[in-house]
């Protein structure tokens, strides 16, 4: 790791040295990082994973596991988010009125707690593009270091090689919500179709990016480009299309353009 690297995760760990900090955890590469980080210095740190119908079903046991891993403590909140203002509806700035929201509850439950700081894991990476999310938590009080030290996603796994964290090569993940299109509603059963395509894709075809995007009675499917090549089984094809049938979907098709950040704002510039 490079010296200036090195220098950001130092800095971070200085400014929150004898803080007693809350951590925004979702079990992923960047909030691991962020704990393991601060875990030393810290007077006390704790986990506070935030659960709701928009979160896979699979991240929860496996922010539980890292958890344990990094040997923390560890509370889970549940998030009503289908009922939560008008976020269902899925409007242009859902991810502001989302994070706003998980701001409060991160708020919310640090006082209840005592501490006196939240920190959550967006980095310098994650600023280009339509990122509404970010003014919420600006707003919001919540500290992001990894943007005020300029951390990059690079850098972060680079640290998590080094120390040899489990999560180390774990995909970036993302809400469920944003497989839809602005202006779909966005419901149960609909969340459920487009995570019961994504674990057939991974099941399927050993893939570890994917995301299912909704598209009425169509499904397109994007995996990393780098895993392209793995999904081109007939055998495996065929089963595919009958779990998205049996989902509720019709039609399944392949994004031959792969994975990419952001691919639901792309409307909003063309």
């Amino acid at each position: 790791m490079k010296d200036t690297t090195r220098a950001k995760f130092e800095n971070i760990s200085k400014k929150l040295a004898n803080k007693e900090v809350l951590v925004a955890f979702s079990g992923g590469v960047d909030s691991t990082v962020l704990a393991n980080v601060t875990k030393d210095t810290a007077s006390r740190i704790v986990l506070l994973t935030i659960v709701s119908p928009t979160v896979p079903q699979n991240e929860l046991k496996e922010a539980m596991t890292i958890a344990a891993e990094l040997g923390l403590e560890h509370i889970v909140k549940s998030f009503d988010w289908l009922e939560s203002g008008n976020l269902s509806e899925n409007p242009k700035d859902r991810c502001y009125r989302c994070k706003a929201e998980l701001a409060k509850l991160w708020k919310r439950e640090a006082e209840s707690l005592g501490l006196e700081v939240v920190v959550e894991g967006t980095t310098a990476t994650e600023t280009e593009g339509y990122r509404p999310g970010l003014a919420a938590l600006k707003e919001s009080g919540v500290e992001s270091p990894y943007l005020e030290e300029g951390v990059t996603k690079d850098e972060i796994r680079e640290y998590a090689n080094e120390e040899g964290l489990s999560v180390a090569d774990k995909p970036s993940g993302a809400c469920l919500a944003t497989r839809f299109p602005y202006g779909t509603t966005i419901t149960n059963e609909r969340l459920a179709m487009v995570e019961k395509v994504e674990t057939a894709v991974k099941e399927l075809f050993g893939v570890e990016c994917v995301r299912a995007r909704f598209h009425g009675d169509l499904v397109r499917i994007e995996v990393g480009q780098d895993e392209m090549e793995h999904m081109f089984d007939l055998e495996s094809l065929d089963r595919l299309n009958q779990i998205a049938k049996t989902a509720g979907f019709t039609y399944a098709t392949l994004d031959t353009r792969g994975y990419r950040t952001g691919a639901m704002d792309e409307s909003l510039t063309s």
